[in-house]
């Protein structure tokens, strides 16, 4: 008998403790909104990932509405979190939430495209974490910039590249152009990230997919 993958999700999803009001309300304006933020079981194994390693210092590329930073923030109380992002929408929201949340003290929000904000971000590091959650058809460029200011344990994580499955469709029977190219950016920084020389990387099919990418410790 087959597995209902949708039914697996809706099992997983119904096990999840509720999460406090901000968050919550956060979450329905995704929705409302259409913002792409991390899927329940995704944000899930994200926390306990970080809850594993407990880093200290966290960057994230791709803040939204703040969401994920928050979480993170709250999951792990003695980190901090720098998380970047381009949007100013997205950005105005983000500020207000993590005030509603309280983790003004613990969040420093940068505001500018990750590809142009790298001196600021640098001072900031080393990172023991870093996740990359934004514009996806950048994240190679994303990871060879800032994977220099992972610290020597350190662990990068990237959401969605599984892409709702696509990656593994024929690309040229995708449609419209412009997710058919999006998918093909984001097949070709998976095949360049699992052959990376310097790291040993995992892909978990949980949420949107999500990459795990450790540096190599054999010589």
């Amino acid at each position: 008998m087959g597995i209902n993958h949708d039914k697996i999700i809706s099992y997983l999803d119904s096990l999840i403790l509720p999460r406090d009001e901000v968050i919550t309300k956060m979450e329905k304006l995704a929705v409302k909104e259409n913002v792409p933020i991390m899927d329940l079981v995704g944000m899930e194994t994200l926390l306990q990932l970080l809850r594993l390693s407990g880093p200290k210092r966290i960057l994230e590329i791709g803040a939204a509405i703040g969401y994920s930073s928050i979480r993170m923030a709250t999951a792990l109380p003695d980190a901090k979190v720098v998380t970047i992002e381009r949007d100013e929408v997205r950005f105005k929201q983000a500020v207000e939430h993590i005030k509603e949340a309280g983790c003004t003290e613990q969040i420093q929000l940068v505001f500018g495209d990750a590809l142009e904000v790298f001196g600021e971000i640098e001072k900031e590091g080393p990172y023991d974490f870093i996740f990359i959650d934004a514009a996806k058809g950048q994240y190679e460029k994303f990871f060879t910039m800032y994977e220099p200011l992972l610290a020597e344990n350190g662990v990068i994580i990237t959401d969605n590249v599984l892409f709702k499955g696509l990656v593994a469709e024929m690309h040229e029977t995708i449609e419209p152009k412009r997710i058919r190219n999006l998918v093909k950016k984001i097949d070709h920084f998976n095949h360049w990230l699992m052959n990376h020389p310097d790291y040993v990387t995992s892909i978990l099919p949980v949420g949107d997919g999500i990459a795990i990418s450790k540096r190599r410790g054999e010589r």
